[in-house]
């Protein structure tokens, strides 16, 4: 038998709803904080079962270093140390941009593959959780997490451990999947997001925002933009998630358009602002300071 949760995550209530609609992934609601998570505790052998070969070591699509260098741009009111970690750094592609424009660069990843794929791009990395003691606390300028935070069912030791190693005035930098999102809330079957045990944490910009404040941190601002085409087209479409339709455009074509097309760029400004306005896009994304 499973080990499972019998506390919120966030806030500790032990009131807790079943979500009959995602049994199959085992999903909770907390009535106190409205905080969704999965109640089953993943074993060791789960995860390494799961994570073994990721991440694939992808080409990097041009687009991506642009976003890359504009959210590196933002960090350079933030140097002090001149450090950066990346929790669960993945390819290490946005850490070799880093890297490049001068910062001492720093990563986690689960797996031994991702561990050494760190390595070779220059990074100095850790294997497994973040682990406060394997750096000097009160260090790093910036700490990011990109789509990870969704990975973990111990988010108050991770935000901790994050407050930690932050010195004062110090930048957090997070994204994930917002559970509020339109693609979730029109998907005609579950969303393909949920998946156990890969993701295990639904965030809100309304819970992200109650936990990290009371958790010693200042909200700079908090989004949610995008919807994913081709996830959506999978989520309704089973049968076709791995062969896009011709006449379909991909997430990455509708990238391009919105860089090189003023009509296209001027569509995507208008749906992320209405997205945004109504915390609905597929995307949450956080820049909060330490206090």
């Amino acid at each position: 038998m499973y080990q499972i949760h019998h506390n919120c995550l966030l806030c500790d209530s032990s009131a807790l709803i079943e979500l009959p609609k995602f049994s199959r992934d085992y999903l909770v609601q907390c009535s106190k904080c409205s905080f969704v998570f999965c109640k089953r505790i993943p074993t060791e052998e789960e995860l390494v079962n799961y994570y073994k070969d990721y991440p694939s070591d992808h080409l990097l699509s041009p687009i991506t270093v642009k976003r890359y260098h504009e959210l590196l741009d933002t960090f350079e009111h933030y140097k002090k140390t001149n450090k950066i970690l990346d929790i669960g750094c993945g390819d290490g592609y946005f850490l070799r941009e880093a890297k490049n424009r001068g910062w001492q660069v720093y990563g986690t990843e689960f797996s031994d593959h991702a561990y050494e794929i760190g390595k070779k791009k220059g990074i100095t990395m850790h294997k497994g959780i973040l682990n406060p003691e394997n750096y000097s606390f009160r260090d790093f300028d910036v700490i990011t997490s990109f789509e990870v935070i969704e990975h973990i069912n111990n988010p108050k030791e991770e935000v901790e451990n994050i407050n930690k190693l932050l010195r004062t005035g110090g930048l957090f930098y997070f994204t994930t999947p917002n559970f509020n999102s339109i693609s979730r809330l029109i998907s005609k079957l579950p969303w393909n997001v949920i998946l156990y045990p890969e993701h295990l944490s639904y965030y809100t910009a309304g819970s992200m925002n109650r936990f990290l404040t009371k958790k010693g941190f200042e909200k700079i601002k908090i989004e949610t933009t995008g919807i994913s085409f081709s996830r959506l087209q999978a989520t309704n479409n089973p049968k076709k998630q791995h062969s896009a339709q011709k006449k379909k455009l991909t997430d990455e074509e509708i990238r391009q358009k919105t860089e090189t097309k003023f009509v296209f760029k001027l569509i995507k400004s208008c749906a992320n602002f209405t997205l945004n306005l109504f915390k609905m896009g597929d995307s949450l994304k956080g820049y909060y300071q330490k206090k």
